[in-house]
């Protein structure tokens, strides 16, 4: 559990924020203009970004299990990562006792979404905004379990009927600003992705990269020689890298890509495949695609790949964009006024 103060609360409603680590996380913080000022607190992952919030928010860590891992034989692993997940959420949610419920996916906080609902909290899944032409997995779990549910793609309606469909994506009508001669490659928060890191360390040693360059490896992963190189490092530290690197290599997480196209950094990304034993599934390979597709990124499957779009960079206009969650916003909004106004009414 973090170590950070309890938050001063707006009313006596309190808030459960629980999403798993990267860009299911950082959705909720960009939320953070509608559960500030309420009693709150996070479940999600012991990741270097669940650190980052532990500093400023009252965090709970729970483990890291998908099923996944069951596809890859480690069937015993992920049951015994589950049971022990089912009894620490329980332990926290019996101990918080939140008032409402708002998740973002993905597996590992199913528990924390089943035992809010069970001690008869509001519960709110939001569909990731990772899914754009098929629901997840947790989608499909927690769907039965909320009492409000959304997603981010008009397309996903059909598999969700009684969902309000709210689509964050905006483009920036804007310039990017100056950059630096500097490439961030990451990882992301979880996983160590060797191919990536590897991919980087070869364009640098044929001289098609001279730029400076930064390397974050996830914990274990590769670390090439003669690169500069960091296994985890914190949201903040990510912001700051973003706003001078030129160029960012990434997988296709959606955070990694949306907080670089906030950034006006060329976007490389190389999504993890499952054939390769690099994820649970090829999901990051459907979101590389949609951003393809709306020109926003460039994709790299392998070192050949890297350089050609290395070299498109040099006379590309970078693109940026955002995602817009007032829609979001306001519909939360009415959630908690129609909470605290019963409240107030029981009073």
């Amino acid at each position: 559990m973090g170590t950070a103060e309890p938050t001063a609360a707006k009313s006596g409603l309190r808030i459960c924020l629980a999403a798993s680590g990267g860009g299911h996380v950082r959705q909720l913080l960009d939320l953070q203009p509608v559960w500030g000022e309420y009693d709150h607190f996070f479940v999600t992952e012991d990741t270097a970004l669940g650190a980052s919030l532990a500093r400023d928010h009252r965090t709970h860590f729970v483990p890291h299990f998908a099923w996944g891992q069951a596809k890859q034989g480690s069937v015993f692993r992920m049951l015994g990562l589950a049971f022990a997940s089912f009894f620490r959420s329980a332990a926290i949610m019996l101990r918080e006792r939140p008032d409402l419920v708002i998740s973002t996916g993905a597996g590992a906080v199913i528990f924390a979404v089943l035992w809010g609902r069970l001690i008869g909290a509001r519960v709110v899944v939001i569909e990731s905004f990772a899914r754009f032409e098929a629901p997840s997995l947790f989608g499909r779990m927690a769907a039965p379990l909320a009492h409000d549910l959304v997603v981010q793609s008009a397309k996903l309606a059909p598999f969700y009927p009684r969902a309000k469909v709210f689509d964050p994506f905006r483009m920036l009508d804007k310039a990017a600003p100056p950059k630096d001669a500097f490439l961030f490659a990451t990882v992301g928060a979880t996983l160590p992705f060797d191919r990536l890191v590897d991919s980087v360390a070869a364009v640098v040693a044929d001289g098609t990269l001279s730029d400076e360059v930064l390397i974050q490896t996830g914990v274990g992963g590769r670390r090439p020689d003669g690169l500069r190189v960091v296994e985890t490092l914190g949201f903040d530290e990510v912001q700051e890298l973003l706003k001078k690197a030129r160029v960012v290599v990434c997988h296709g997480g959606t955070g990694s890509l949306i907080t670089a196209l906030r950034e006006g950094c060329h976007v490389i990304s190389m999504p993890r495949l499952a054939e390769l034993g690099e994820h649970y599934d090829d999901h990051q390979a459907e979101i590389t695609d949609a951003f393809v597709q709306r020109g926003l990124v460039l994709q790299a499957r392998n070192v050949d790949d890297l350089r050609a779009a290395l070299a498109e960079t040099k006379t590309r206009t970078p693109v940026l964009a955002t995602t817009d969650p007032r829609e979001l916003r306001d519909f939360l909004d009415g959630v908690i006024g129609g909470l605290t106004r019963r409240a107030a009414a029981d009073a």
